[in-house]
């Protein structure tokens, strides 16, 4: 699979947005007919079903939207669905070489590196307590006599 991720899954992820979208359009559309009905309780009950049920299923879609998009993006090793470290691996790779990059770019842009040679840092002991302290201390940070 490599760095690429394959039609099929491009497709579950676009079909996973869509049914998320549809469900929390459909959820919305309950609150703003409320809204819109609100004071007149005339045909409550049809009103009060039909309502109930765009909720509900607006939920549902979204639940299912929000599966369908993560195995989509993931891959069903890389989600879980199918257990196979290796094949997760492979799947959750361009995902990985993702959040590299943007650590990397998040440190060129703070001018920090990472691994670019470690300073040595020389340390003295106290003659008297045997406590050590840094190069530049001129009394033990222990006792407190003169170094």
């Amino acid at each position: 699979m490599g760095r690429h991720i394959s039609g099929e899954r491009k497709t579950a992820y676009y079909l996973g947005m869509g049914l998320m979208i549809l469900g929390g359009i459909l959820f919305a559309s309950t609150f703003v007919t409320f809204a819109m009905r609100f004071g007149d309780f005339s045909n409550f009950e049809s009103n009060a079903k039909s309502d109930v049920f765009r909720a509900v299923g607006g939920m549902a879609l979204l639940f299912v939207g929000v599966i369908i998009r993560g195995i989509g993006a993931r891959g069903l090793a890389g989600s879980g669905v199918v257990l196979n470290p290796e094949k997760a691996r492979q799947e959750l790779e361009p995902y990985s070489r993702m959040a590299g990059g943007m650590v990397k770019d998040a440190l060129e842009e703070a001018n920090a590196s990472l691994g670019t040679g470690a300073q040595k840092v020389v340390m003295i002991k106290c003659p008297s307590c045997r406590k050590v302290n840094e190069e530049d201390s001129k009394f033990c940070q222990e006792c407190g006599r003169e170094i």
